[in-house]
């Protein structure tokens, strides 16, 4: 008798376990396309399934997740996007600008929702910033750049000269560069910005600010950001600041400060936009940062180093 109990009650393990698993393959697919493993982008992953969750998306339970990333390789991009298109997803999520201008090219019959970046009307991705293009949407990171330069003064009352690295492939970089130098030009101001064609290229490259700026700034470049090492390395040794758009480098006291927008916040903004799909199956215009998405965090040992202010609404890091 006991054996027959003990066999009933594996069979039924297996039978549920089955019909479980049946049941999790027929669930709605959001694939969210990455370009690699950072932590702007883990937060911006973060924001969606925040969202999601809160309007009552769980995961594995109504909804399921296929999420990939190249590892930062532009090679891997369409065999990234050919492999969750072949899952059937109600949605896909494209994250940087080189998975979403791809994708943009190889998807028609899927809803694009773009994250993390900076202007998709000079990435190709929109033809209005305010309004959908056939299929795609999305969420932009786009920096107040004026309001940065404004903390940057706060904290380096006589800094007139911005450095800028930008990669010569990377369309966001592009965008990047013409919007500082157009915040920079209204707080009179100076860019000196050098073109990197290379990741590798960045240690040699970083020589060319030696001497000649206040400050470097580092952007969400995709290619850029992946350097940060290399490039707080550089500074360093020239004795040059460096303000990054994202916090974390600030949190681990690697860089003087940041003023960004809070990927989080990105995440959850792609997420509403997602929401919309699954239960309307509408695509809303996209969504760009105001400035309550912005935060600003400072080093307490790295201004002690350079001897420089801390401003009253920064988030100090001891």
């Amino acid at each position: 008798m006991k054996k027959l109990l003990f066999t009933f009650a594996i069979l039924s393990i297996a039978f549920i376990a089955f019909f479980k698993s049946k049941e999790s393959n027929n669930l709605p697919i959001i694939a969210i396309a990455n370009y690699g493993p950072h932590s702007s982008l883990d937060d911006t992953i973060r924001g969606i399934k925040k969202e999601l969750e809160s309007k009552g998306y769980q995961e594995n339970q109504n909804i399921k997740y296929e999420i990939i990333d190249v590892g930062f390789d532009t090679s891997l991009i369409p065999q990234m996007i050919t492999t969750l298109k072949s899952h059937n997803p109600k949605v896909m999520v494209v994250m940087t600008t080189p998975v979403a201008q791809f994708a943009k090219n190889a998807v028609k019959d899927i809803p694009l929702v773009f994250a993390a970046i900076t202007d998709p009307v000079s990435a190709g991705l929109l033809k209005e910033e305010k309004k959908i293009d056939k299929n795609m949407t999305g969420a932009s990171e786009r920096q107040d750049l004026i309001s940065f330069l404004d903390f940057s003064k706060k904290v380096l009352p006589n800094s007139k000269r911005v450095g800028v690295l930008y990669s010569t492939a990377e369309s966001n970089d592009q965008a990047l560069l013409k919007m500082m130098t157009e915040a920079a030009n209204i707080k009179n101001m100076e860019v000196i910005s050098v073109a990197v064609d290379q990741p590798r290229d960045i240690q040699m490259r970083m020589q060319s600010f030696r001497d000649k700026v206040d400050f470097i700034y580092v952007g969400t470049s995709g290619p850029i950001q992946p350097t940060l090492p290399v490039i707080i390395a550089e500074a360093d040794k020239m004795g040059i600041p460096i303000f990054n758009a994202d916090s974390e480098a600030v949190k681990k006291n690697q860089v003087l400060a940041s003023f960004g927008v809070d990927y989080q916040q990105v995440g959850v903004n792609a997420g509403e936009l997602v929401t919309r799909i699954l239960k309307d199956e509408i695509l809303l215009p996209p969504i760009y940062p105001s400035f309550e998405d912005h935060s600003a965090f400072i080093s307490k040992i790295k201004a002690m180093k350079y001897n420089v202010s801390i401003p009253s609404n920064a988030i100090v890091v001891e």
